[in-house]
């Protein structure tokens, strides 16, 4: 019988994070998951998502709900058919991942069937969504990292891009809209993007709009991140977007996660790999799948006020791997 410990966790935030539709979050509040067995701990994180979007489902009381078929020795294969894509199921995953890994006496990389020790990436460092004048002033504190993730989808967006590029010619820029833009606002503004140097639009249309990208020839790629899920968001995404962003806490855990990335490559979509807010604990999993990812966002701990203890080392834009099982 495994020993099981589930957890919430709240971590403060160095300054509001916003994006354009949801409350400002003063903290990251996370689902910590810690299966024993045979002396072997495996943990995993996830953010508790529910409490700052609405009508996501309760993410602690979908932990809870398999806490006793993880003490029965429930396998990662049989998760999930146990809980669905999301949050719940990453915590649960990852941890489990985590203990399979340890008992069989292997790395993460090598169970997750990569070729080669994870190496350190490059990551984006995000901007929250602000006035103009304030982005340009969080874009030159951070000038000297090699590339920005604005957060957009408010009027005057192209004011924040051009302020941004002013205040900080160098870095790379990519920009997420979070589903805010109408598609006539991305037609009207994409080549202006492209002359500001932005190399990526990230969920720009709603649900309701994005049929319209279906055949719609961009100058930049558009990558899908709330409109991708796991492998089945596939098949409607083909035609629409040029790449995918996989994130641990949409895909249920690294198990979905791997199966995800091999079918997007096979379909030659460009891969992103992002994270929601959350410590090295949630990062040092999607760290592995960024080893094959040509966007990194994985600075969700950059953005607190600290990091948990062993913590993935992140210097002037790099993250290095973890010591350890994740290392």
């Amino acid at each position: 019988m495994r020993k099981v410990d589930i957890r919430v966790e709240k971590w403060p935030l160095h300054e509001p994070f916003v994006i354009s539709r949801m409350a400002p979050q003063l903290n990251g509040e996370v689902v910590v998951v810690e299966v024993e067995e045979n002396g072997q701990l495996g943990r995993g994180e996830c953010e508790r998502m529910d409490v700052f979007e609405e009508g996501y489902p309760d993410v602690l009381a979908m932990v809870q709900s398999v806490k006793k078929a993880l003490e029965d020795g429930v396998s990662r294969e049989e998760l999930q058919t146990l809980l669905p894509s999301g949050a719940a199921r990453n915590a649960v995953d990852c941890a489990l991942f985590e203990l399979e890994a340890k008992l069989a006496g292997v790395s993460a990389w090598q169970l997750a069937g990569q070729s080669d020790a994870p190496q350190p990436v490059t990551t984006v460092f995000t901007l929250s969504l602000g006035t103009p004048e304030a982005m340009a002033q969080a874009a030159s504190r951070n000038q000297h990292l090699p590339i920005l993730k604005l957060k957009l989808g408010s009027e005057g967006d192209i004011e924040r891009v051009r302020a941004v590029r002013s205040a900080a010619p160098t870095p790379r820029l990519v920009i997420d809209a979070n589903t805010r833009w109408s598609f006539s606002q991305l037609k009207q503004y994409l080549p202006e993007l492209k002359a500001l140097g932005v190399e990526m639009v990230e969920q720009p249309l709603s649900p309701d709009e994005e049929h319209l990208l279906d055949g719609f020839e961009s100058p930049i790629p558009i990558v899908a991140d709330e409109s991708c899920i796991d492998r089945s968001s596939l098949p409607v995404l083909k035609n629409r977007y040029q790449g995918i962003n996989i994130k641990l806490d949409k895909t249920g855990g690294m198990t979905e996660a791997l199966a995800l990335l091999k079918e997007a490559k096979a379909e030659n979509f460009e891969v992103m790999v992002g994270c929601m807010l959350g410590t090295s604990l949630a990062m040092a999993p999607a760290l592995l799948l960024a080893q094959e990812a040509r966007w990194v966002d994985i600075d969700g701990p950059l953005l607190l006020s600290e990091d948990r203890t062993p913590s993935l080392a992140y210097h002037d834009g790099e993250v290095t791997p973890i010591d350890g099982v994740w290392g």
